[in-house]
């Protein structure tokens, strides 16, 4: 099998470290530590500091404020997988009296349950998490601000309920069934609520000045689920990798891809930059690459973590600065120059360990109405329809044992497509969705939209 060789080129590893030391040294970051994922394993770590021969390593830990979503969002999608809620169940079947409990799960994962942005002042995250001891004082007294399910409106508070929802199925913290369920299944054993050496300290950088300000660092108390905890580029990385491929031991691959699968689109300006997000992740298009992750902050912390699933190549940023770099952007390049430099070496074709006689029969040209596609048969068992002219509805098919195909993406996704037959077996036409696609456009005798006109095709006279 061809792999990525071990390490990257030298030309490759000067631009990344090129990239880094612009976002800090631009940024007027106190630190910024960087590591680069490709094939499934860490191929590249960078740092760059104000203090000369003390750039954090990959074990240095940071705040990383609401990447800690993407965490909850695993433990809820592990109840749901294990069949103790549905995604679609109102917060009020499980976590009642809350006040926001007409939102859906889902909704309260992907940002659309209505709530405001924001706990009531003081801002929760520069004051003890003590100030807010019940979920009331997180929501307070009109935790809706928008109505249920029409409106992505990013929430903080929304990711408590979520935090105490799973307290409330598990019957302990929310952190130590993190702990048990995710941290210490995917060997994250330097991620935590709390911070332990190493550690890089908050700071403030002055907008008009290069002086610093040292920030506090808040326990957030019924917010940690929002925004808690503290990690490492090396953690982080295999994160990164756990979000792209799953783990049995936590999600499956099917779970952690619907997490990242669109759930709601961002507002106006965000959908003009391409953003939209999932269920507990971010979903970003950024140099016409499609990427997953999600970003962070805190008051002296900056984080971004973001994957392209295409490429096979993520990237996550650090850095202990309340504002200045783009961290976002620093990941996104880090991705373009590592998936660019080094294109991704697709695997060797490879045939069919078995050819099923009952699919050759339906693969070829097919027509809907004048629209020509191709079904392909491919080696991993899925059928392929694709456009014969490039501009078209393009799906993947799984079969489901009984001679149908569910689509898997796009138009047709979770569409049922059947092929059927005449009285002496053979395929008469294909129906998807009840569109019906035949092997001669408008083919007479097949089912509408067959031959209609009985003069059939002609010509201007």
């Amino acid at each position: 099998m061809t792999t990525f060789q071990e390490e990257l080129l030298p030309a490759t590893r000067r631009a990344l470290l090129h990239r880094i030391a612009v976002a800090q040294s631009e940024g007027r970051a106190p630190s910024l530590v960087a590591a680069v994922v490709r094939g499934g394993r860490t191929v590249w770590h960078g740092s760059r500091s104000c203090v000369d021969g003390h750039a954090p390593d990959d074990d240095v830990q940071y705040r990383i404020g609401s990447i800690t979503k993407t965490f909850t969002a695993v433990l809820v999608l592990r109840l749901r997988d294990e069949g103790l809620l549905d995604l679609g169940d109102p917060l009020e079947k499980h976590l009642p009296g809350t006040g926001a409990g007409e939102a859906t799960i889902a909704e309260l994962l992907a940002h659309t349950g209505g709530l405001a942005a924001e706990s009531p002042a003081p801002w929760w995250e520069r004051t003890p998490g003590s100030t807010r001891p019940e979920l009331s004082d997180v929501l307070g007294e009109q935790p809706l601000l928008h109505p249920v399910g029409r409106r992505h409106h990013y929430s903080n508070p929304g990711y408590t309920l979520l935090g105490a929802l799973v307290e409330r199925l598990r019957g302990r913290p929310w952190e130590e069934v993190l702990r048990d369920e995710v941290l210490e299944p995917l060997g994250l054993s330097r991620t935590g609520g709390r911070p332990e050496a190493p550690h890089a300290g908050g700071w403030a950088v002055h907008p008009w000045a290069d002086a610093m300000l040292p920030e506090p660092a808040e326990d957030l108390g019924l917010m940690a689920a929002a925004g808690q905890l503290w990690s490492t580029t090396a953690d982080l990385a295999r994160f990164a990798v756990f979000l792209a491929r799953g783990d049995e031991r936590v999600l499956s691959a099917e779970s952690v891809r619907e997490m990242r699968t669109p759930a709601a689109p961002g507002e106006a300006a965000d959908v003009a930059d391409g953003a939209a997000y999932g269920l507990g992740v971010q979903i970003q298009l950024r140099q016409g690459r499609l990427l997953a992750g999600h970003s962070g902050s805190l008051p002296g912390f900056l984080a971004s973590l973001f994957f392209s699933e295409s490429d096979d190549v993520a990237a996550v940023v650090l850095a202990n600065c309340t504002s200045g770099p783009a961290l976002s952007l620093v990941v996104a390049d880090l991705i373009a120059i590592v998936a660019e430099a080094e294109p991704r070496i697709p695997e060797p074709w490879r045939p069919m360990a078995e050819v099923d006689p009952a699919v050759m029969e339906l693969v070829g040209q097919w027509y809907w109405g004048t629209y020509g596609y191709g079904l392909r048969a491919a080696a991993d068992g899925l059928l392929v329809l694709e456009p014969l002219s490039g501009k078209g509805r393009r799906s993947r098919f799984r079969a489901n044992g009984d001679g149908t195909w569910t689509g898997l993406e796009g138009y047709y996704a979770g569409e049922l497509l059947t092929a059927v037959r005449r009285p002496d077996g053979g395929v008469s036409h294909l129906d998807l969705g009840s569109f019906v696609f035949t092997r001669q456009p408008y083919e007479e005798g097949a089912p509408v939209p067959g031959g209609v006109d009985p003069e059939g095709w002609r010509g201007i006279k």
